[in-house]
């Protein structure tokens, strides 16, 4: 026999098999030497009491053995399949690759960047230097930006495909268990190289192919139906089916669809400033305690304000984590977040921004690139505003409410440097207004929050893509072009590296429709 029961246990104990089985047991109202085995099969931090406890979903083994979950995945030998382009190794074409093998099909990867190690060298020479390889950077290369940019795999996407199998699908190349039962699960950048480059060798060993260093220039169209690639050297790939998977700042793949007359729209996104304050200031608000102690992880936060009829909400907060440069194009700022897997480091930081929507931005509506060119010129501005060499602007958080400029800056995560400027030299009037109305708001939501402890640097705008590639939403595929598949977050489908992976399999099992 097999029951279900929730518990609550004191941090420390959440892992501890024995307490598990006892409080299993008194839930039940039976001896703990009844129970076979428990396992755990979802598990969360609640912190709304005076105490702060763990919450965990429990599975009890009555009078029969529990086994042990292998995660393997045997793939088929797929050297001689109908090929698949997919275009973009990050999450999206990934799991496309992945779901292309499962289904027969011979996935060949094409990525603009480099895989996974290749890449540290490109990402020192920003953080140290301030020298952006418009090719291999935080956003472009072998796992795309998710890749160097934390692992969090926390998700709302779960109509749209099944969360677990992308998760068991992480394990199956090494990441813990935990996560398939943490309510907020994480892998952390330090660990997700190793797991995409297991990935890598998942999709060669099944006859799959991934050329790295190798830009797409042109798709090659006949009559309305994709015909295949071609790439910048010249070179020419064919197949029935493209998997668009580009990422959302692959700013020349919309340009070169819109070249060859293939529909792409703008579409609404959010805009704002990257928030960092010391990680013990977000401890105290969420744990309600002066320390937090070894036996709890760092605290997060969500927060959410409407402002004259628009959102300013948080967004990819990286407890423990750092504020990294993000920029893709040389002249040009763009901050993003990213933990470790012991999110250890003493910062916590969070995107927050405000809802932009296209009536905010002057302009036709019917230009594509109309949100795109808004972006571009608030990056261009933060550029100038920090002086060169990818230092960002900052402010103080009440001196930037309060309208001044900070005296000087508080110690923070960003390796390039942060040079004090008022914001409001780069962030449109709007923008910048709502966002002063919001934080001290935050602040009567989360103790603490609001104080010029925490900095605000210049700008978080990749939050997701300024332009959407349409496509049928029965088929997948493009409305003018048969075959093509516009995919992940570039496409505008996703936001994260779940709901990109799950975008992925969803084209990678569309395509086999037209490949039967």
């Amino acid at each position: 026999m097999i029951k279900e029961v929730e518990i609550v246990c004191p941090p420390g104990q959440q892992e501890d098999e024995a307490v598990i089985t006892r409080l299993a047991a008194a839930s039940l109202n039976i001896q703990p030497q009844k129970i076979s085995a428990v396992k755990v099969l979802k598990r969360s931090i609640d912190a709304r009491g005076r105490k702060v406890v763990y919450r965990m979903q429990v599975q009890v083994f009555l009078d029969q053995p529990y086994q042990t979950e292998i995660f393997t995945v045997n793939y088929p030998d797929v050297q001689f399949g109908r090929p698949v382009i997919i275009v973009g190794a990050g999450p999206a074409g990934i799991f496309a690759a992945l779901q292309c093998i499962q289904s027969g099909l011979k996935p060949i990867i094409v990525e603009r960047g480099k895989d996974v190690k290749q890449r540290r060298r490109d990402l020192a020479n920003i953080n140290k230097q301030g020298l952006v390889n418009p090719e291999s950077n935080y956003c472009f290369g072998e796992g795309g930006a998710g890749t160097y940019s934390d692992g969090k795999l926390y998700t709302r996407s779960t109509k749209r495909g099944d969360v677990n199998q992308v998760l068991k699908m992480f394990v199956a190349h090494g990441a813990e268990e935990n996560i398939l039962i943490d309510a907020r699960p994480h892998i952390g950048t330090n660990k997700l190289p190793q797991i995409i480059t297991a990935m890598r060798e998942t999709i060669l060993n099944a006859g799959g192919e991934i050329l790295f260093d190798t830009k797409v220039t042109s798709l090659l169209v006949e009559f309305g139906k994709i015909k295949g690639v071609k790439l910048a050297n010249g070179e020419k790939l064919t197949a029935d089916a493209v998997i668009l998977a580009t990422g959302h700042s692959a700013r020349d793949v919309f340009e070169m669809l819109h070249h060859q007359n293939i529909l792409i729209e703008a579409k609404p996104f959010a805009l704002g400033v990257r928030i960092e304050h010391p990680q013990e200031i977000i401890d105290r608000a969420q744990y309600h305690c002066e320390y937090r102690g070894a036996d709890l992880p760092p605290s997060y936060y969500n927060l959410v304000e409407q402002v004259e009829d628009r959102g300013v909400f948080s967004f990819c907060m990286c407890p423990g984590g750092i504020i990294a440069p993000c920029a893709t194009e040389a002249g040009e700022i763009v901050v993003n977040g990213w933990s470790p897997s012991k999110r250890n480091n003493p910062f916590a930081n969070s995107g927050t921004v405000v809802q932009i929507n296209m009536e905010d931005v002057p302009g036709d509506d019917t230009d594509p690139f109309k949100m795109l060119r808004f972006q571009q010129e608030i990056e261009k501005a933060a550029f100038v505003a920090g002086g060169g060499n990818l230092v960002a602007p900052g402010q103080r958080m009440v001196d930037f409410v309060e309208g001044r400029l900070s005296n000087d800056l508080p110690e923070n995560s960003y390796l390039p440097g942060t040079k004090s400027t008022e914001l409001k030299e780069v962030l449109p009037l709007w923008i910048h207004k709502r966002l002063q109305k919001a934080l001290p708001a935050f602040g009567k939501k989360m103790k603490g929050y609001y104080t010029n402890e925490a900095i605000l640097v210049g700008v978080e705008s990749r939050t997701s893509s300024p332009v959407k590639v349409p496509r049928d939403k029965e088929t997948l595929q493009h409305p003018r072009v048969q075959g093509l598949f516009p995919c992940g977050e570039g496409a505008g489908y996703a936001g994260g590296i779940i709901s990109a992976a799950i975008d992925g399999i969803n084209c990678a099992l569309a395509t086999l429709k037209i490949l039967r």
